[in-house]
């Protein structure tokens, strides 16, 4: 069921924390003649308690899950009171003045337990050794996946980050990381189910509550408009309400995500249920042939990335720690986030952000990779609870859109060898659907991620985790060639920050065998995600990147920001150009677990990094690409995903290496909303030009394609490069220029070039960053970039991947 957005109090402590050996105290009561406890901030973990003390820290993490780690607080009052527990990682034993209340085996799950208080009491919390309990014997399941180790975690109930070498620092989840909270019984509604739907256009607020002492009508309170809920049972309350005409919640790349305040009126008393959105989350077609989505019937090409805790150590769930990621997705034009299976239910505020900021939500059950014991019923029983509590918990979030069975479990045993008759996961799947209809029928549900083909992990069904081009090294026409319908996971690489987070985490130099510590790999593998890079800087600028690295590191580094920067663009330009088959695409990963070269398009620090800006290009809700479509030219493909009628000029130019103007095109045009346009280089010319070289009537007229579509008053709308003499990076004199000037918007960096600048990037002698990055600069092209966060007068550098040198200002 929804619950009130009435704040209960919490019992934030102050509490204190103690670690032990394990079993060295069977109750509360030993913990008297123990010395060395330290504040303890709840909610909260025990790494954080003790990083905070400084006695533990982030370079070597000390283990946890082989100790027990006791918490106590004071607890003063009278009268019967409820005491909820958001949530416990992981094992658990909750103690009220000696007496054991509450045994909690997951992390997923909340508890609330009623207390009768009379005075001041000692509540005490006893995390129990994991690892003690890992070792001891358990059914083997069919399979050991690579991922994680033990194998015993398929019968725990808790996140795997930590147990992932290769990819994700050691650091153990314990302790009460959510709130712990407490409230009188009684006197507030209770049972609430809250539905917001649309029906041919109208919002329809379906309510019904339990309210014993409602002491007259129950009023239910939406956009300005009323209506009495009937009592339909001693107590219970139901009702709807319908809302013609109701601005709908869109996601923000095509339209205002609309919220509606919802609060039920009873006996003088106003109780807040929150906000809903309206919408509808429709499939366009079979799961089989691709997970496609629409918003209120308008179909969405979803573009994000997979989602990682905003702190490893403390994982916090508040505002103020989900705020500063959740606008930088936004920013980069991401409307849909994943959060996987190997990660954790992420807290209330998170989705709260999602649904102001319009971000769809797809969230995995945290299953990964191992045979889980779905047939025991206790660990089944647990499931269904886990599932059942999720679901009402969210149960008026209209961001959530896509519910998983978890995540790379399917993949895991068929890539063994196994049959679909033990790969599929059809028992988690059935749980999933049941709960999804009975408590939130708006979703769309997918058994594992990936799943769908002939094998989990087939490109051209279902939804896949797509790495052709990214992991397993294949050229950038393998986008379209493997028939990505939906890829939820996609483009990993080992993504270099920018010079100052690389300062701060004493990490300026990739020869240092420190460097490689950063750099994730798959378990098993002979092959590490910055090989994966070095391959595309190779394949992109004809250079050798061992020898760059020895020879000349920060070009190297330079020229790996610049490769996945293009990568990036490209793979997304291919699928989002009218005629593709794919319909969404969720970078692997949105923000690093660890300082260094990790997965992350945005560092441990918060920092954006190269891919960050390469995506806020890739996703513009107005965009135009370029395609090479061989003997039928270079394709323009124009693409208005917003409300609103787009009047603009179209150019396309053709420039030789040395910049002459070759042949060169502009048309005025207008997109009507929602609309897709596809222009091929000879209508756009008016007559045969060899737009791809393919032809071969002699050497290429021209170097480079430059498309750039703008508003009437030259506002940048989106733009595109296709390199048909390829990129050639060999560094030269460009007439590169840079220089802080006035406008409209006040002071800006204005930078320019004489030459075809190649990967364009501005550094910033102090803290901030441009509005955007990486970017490349047509022949005698200029572009304005606004300075957030420089607090002042800015200086620093800009550069180019192509340019001799680096210009001042």
């Amino acid at each position: 069921m929804a619950r009130l957005r009435t704040v209960d109090r919490t019992l934030d402590g102050p509490w204190e924390m103690i670690v032990t050996g394990p079993g060295a105290c069977a109750g509360p009561g030993d913990l008297d003649t123990l010395s060395g406890f330290v504040p303890a901030p709840v909610p909260g973990t025990a790494a954080g308690a003790l990083r905070a003390a400084g006695r533990w820290s982030d370079r070597e993490p000390t283990p946890l899950h082989g100790s027990d780690i006791w918490y106590r607080t004071s607890l003063a009052g009278r009268g019967r009171e409820i005491l909820r527990f958001e949530g416990l990682a992981t094992l658990c034993e909750v103690w009220l003045d000696g007496r054991l209340l509450l045994t909690s085996r997951s992390m997923f799950l909340a508890h609330e337990v009623a207390v009768d208080l009379d005075g001041s009491h000692i509540l005490a919390l006893a995390f129990r050794s994991l690892a003690q309990d890992l070792a001891r014997p358990h059914k083997r399941g069919r399979w050991r996946p690579q991922l994680a180790t033990p194998g015993s975690l398929r019968h725990a109930r808790t996140t795997l980050l930590g147990f992932m070498p290769g990819w994700c620092p050691g650091v153990d989840a314990v302790g009460p990381y959510r709130p712990i909270t407490r409230r009188g019984e009684g006197g507030r509604p209770t049972g609430i189910d809250l539905r917001a739907s649309v029906e041919d256009g109208t919002g329809i607020l379906s309510v019904g509550l339990s309210l014993p002492e409602a002491g007259g009508p129950v009023m239910v309170r939406c956009d300005g408009r009323t209506a009495r809920l009937a009592e339909t049972a001693p107590g219970r309350f139901e009702g709807r309400l319908a809302l013609p005409g109701v601005a709908l919640w869109w996601p923000h790349s095509h339209g205002e995500p609309r919220l509606h305040a919802v609060a039920v009126e009873a006996g003088g008393e106003t109780f807040d249920l929150g906000r809903v959105g309206f919408r509808t989350i429709t499939q366009v077609r079979p799961f089989a042939e691709g997970l496609s989505l629409a918003v209120n019937g308008v179909p969405v090409f979803c573009r994000g990335a997979c989602w990682t805790p905003p702190d490893l150590v403390g994982l916090p769930g508040d505002r103020d720690a989900y705020a500063p990621l959740l606008e930088l997705a936004a920013e980069a034009g991401m409307n849909m986030l994943r959060v996987g299976g190997t990660m954790l239910y992420e807290a209330q505020a998170f989705h709260d952000l999602c649904d102001e900021l319009g971000i769809l939500v797809w969230q995995d059950l945290m299953l990964a990779n191992f045979d889980y014991p779905v047939d025991d019923p206790a660990f089944r029983a647990a499931l269904e609870t886990e599932v059942a509590q999720l679901l009402d918990r969210l149960q008026s979030s209209p961001s959530l859109c896509v519910v998983g069975g978890g995540s790379e479990v399917e993949q895991q045993a068929a890539m063994l060898g196994f049959p679909e008759s033990v790969w599929r996961a059809g028992a988690v799947e059935a749980m999933l659907r049941e709960g999804v209809a009975a408590r939130r029928p708006d979703l769309v549900v997918v058994p594992n991620s990936p799943s769908g083909g002939d094998l989990p992990f087939s490109t051209n069904a279902g939804v896949t985790h797509y790495y052709g081009v990214g992991a397993y090294g294949r050229p950038f026409e393998d986008a379209r060639r493997a028939e990505v319908r939906f890829a939820s996971e996609c483009l990993a690489f080992a993504n270099v920050p920018e010079p100052v987070s690389l300062r701060e985490a004493g990490l300026t130099d990739p020869r240092d065998p420190a460097w490689g510590l950063s750099v994730p790999r798959d378990r098993g593998a002979d092959w590490d995600f910055e090989g994966v890079r070095d391959h595309y800087v190779g394949a992109l600028y004809g250079v050798d990147p061992e020898r760059l690295r020895r020879d000349d590191p920060e070009r190297y580094l330079m020229l790996g920001r610049a490769a996945v920067a293009e990568v990036m663009e490209a793979t997304f330009a291919e699928w989002r150009r009218a005629g593709s088959l794919t319909a969404g695409g969720l970078v692997w990963l949105h923000r690093d677990l660890a300082p260094g070269a990790g997965w992350g398009v945005v560092d441990a620090a918060g920092r954006p990094k190269s891919a960050w800006y390469a995506l806020k290009r890739a996703f513009r809700p107005v965009q135009a690409v370029l395609s090479d479509e061989g003997l039928n030219g270079l394709h323009a493909h124009l693409r208005n995903e917003t409300a609103a009628a787009i009047d603009a000029t179209l150019a396309l130019t053709f420039t030789t290496a040395a910049g002459k103007v070759a042949a060169k095109a502009e048309r005025a045009l207008s997109l009507a909303p929602r609309e897709a346009v596809t222009l091929s280089s000879a209508a756009l010319l008016g007559r045969f030009f060899d737009a791809t070289a393919s032809y071969r009537f002699g050497p290429a007229a021209h170097a480079l394609a430059h498309l750039r579509l703008a508003r009437a008053d030259g506002t940048l709308l989106a733009e595109a490069f296709h390199h048909q003499a390829g990129r050639d990076a060999t560094p030269r004199e460009i007439g590169l220029s840079a220089a802080l000037v006035e406008d409209r918007d006040g002071v800006v960096l204005r930078v320019a070039t004489a030459q075809h600048a190649l990967g364009v990037h501005v550094v910033l002698d102090g803290e901030g960053r441009p509005s955007d990055n990486w970017f490349h600069l047509a022949p005698g092209g200029e572009r304005h970039l606004a300075l957030t966060g420089t607090g002042g007068r800015p200086s620093g550098m800009v550069r180019a991947v192509n340019g001799s040198g680096a210009v001042r200002f």
